[in-house]
């Protein structure tokens, strides 16, 4: 039973973020593509965000999307994965970190209804994103030839 509700409530999280958030952003804030192909990035340099990135998408056999890269990149620099656990982690820094928007806030509110198991780790992210530096105004394309650890340190206290 434990196992059904599990697999439910991933299925509805991917539902709200992949389904429902990522159009609605497009229609609202028509974001810029994302420029570059997979075979691009696998050229980037070797510790660089675009190569980390391409590697990330490889190991978790996941598309590159073209309007979902930056929050993909996310996931690499705040080291949360991609589990419930890490999407909820992950939504709770950006609110802590200032990000206010309908996915976020609805992610947030689903992740502390229907996953109490992990509360306590989504209140940290969510103190470690007010403790870090602001990443909303960030030149996500610019900053993918940078080195994913320069960048790690200077966007995230733990």
């Amino acid at each position: 039973m434990y196992k059904t509700i599990i697999r439910v409530r991933s299925g509805i999280l991917v539902w709200l973020t992949h389904s429902l958030a990522l159009p609605i952003l497009k229609l609202i804030r028509k974001p810029e593509k994302f420029p570059y192909s997979m075979n691009e990035l696998n050229h980037f340099a070797t510790g660089t965000l675009g190569r980390d990135l391409a590697n990330f998408l490889d190991n978790k056999e996941l598309e590159l999307l073209p309007y979902y890269a930056r929050h993909d990149m996310k996931h690499i620099l705040l080291e949360y994965d991609t589990t419930d656990e890490g999407e909820g982690c992950l939504q709770c820094f950006m609110l802590g970190n200032g990000h206010v928007s309908f996915p976020v806030i609805a992610t947030v509110l689903y992740c502390f209804t229907t996953m109490p198991e992990y509360w306590h780790h989504f209140v940290a992210a969510f103190k470690r994103g007010k403790r870090s530096q602001k990443i909303g105004d960030l030149q996500w394309f610019a900053v993918l030839q940078s080195p994913t650890a320069e960048l790690k340190k200077m966007i995230v206290k733990k």
